[in-house]
């Protein structure tokens, strides 16, 4: 564990220095603890792939006092307090008609289209950190043989809903906005609401699956074209 000042009123908890589902849920079960234990002293509770941004309300209390009941919360986690999150399911239609990278993919892969669409929508993925944009959910790890950069020219309009894949990680953008990652689908399911409640439909430490539909449900589910 590694305890720094970042700012007037914030501390950064780092919490491992690789990126791993361990790491991941520990610094979930950290962010339990401690929104706990400093109650109405804290403002906000930022986690990431292996650190927590702590920001609190310097008025009712210090940085000393902050750091304390840190280290303390950290002392009292066990490897029992470090679990899982929910299980989201999201559908995904796969499709060059949405998917403009996804050809592309699978030649450099050396394999075909339905062999990607079978390994993404194959594996487990865990939410790191969500950034970048409201609903932005950073998800790994891709499979290796379907890892891909990202694209030397981003485009200047991703659409909202996009499956995309960077190197090993994936994502579902939330809304339309530039990005370089390479478009392999896409999904019906809005990843941030301001007006639901929840306002999105994972958190960090949660575990997404994805699941292949065709263009008929995609559009019934509320998916554009």
């Amino acid at each position: 564990m590694e305890l720094q000042s970042a700012g007037e009123n914030a501390l950064i908890l780092y919490l491992g220095k690789e990126t791993s589902p361990t790491v991941s849920a520990r610094v979930q079960a950290a962010a339990a603890a401690i929104e706990q234990a400093l109650g109405v002293d804290l403002v906000d509770l930022v986690p990431s792939y292996a650190s927590l941004l702590i920001i609190y309300n310097a008025l009712t209390t210090d940085h000393m006092a902050v750091a304390a009941t840190v280290r303390d919360c950290i002392a009292d986690l066990s490897a029992d307090d470090e679990a899982d999150g929910n299980t989201v399911v999201l559908p995904v239609y796969y499709h060059p008609e949405v998917g403009e990278d996804l050809e592309a993919l699978a030649a450099a892969a050396g394999m075909s289209t339905d062999d990607v669409i079978a390994i993404h929508s194959g594996t487990e993925y865990r939410v790191y950190a969500i950034g970048f944009a409201p609903g932005f959910a950073y998800l790994g790890q891709v499979d290796e043989r379907i890892a891909a950069p990202r694209q030397s020219t981003p485009r200047l309009k991703v659409p909202r809903g996009a499956v995309a894949i960077a190197d090993r990680q994936t994502a579902v953008y939330p809304a339309q906005s530039p990005g370089g990652w390479n478009l392999i689908g896409r999904c019906p399911q809005r990843m941030f609401d301001p007006q639901a409640t929840p306002t999105m439909p994972v958190s960090v430490g949660d575990k997404v699956r994805f699941e292949a539909i065709d263009r008929d449900r995609f559009l019934a589910l509320g998916g554009e074209l």
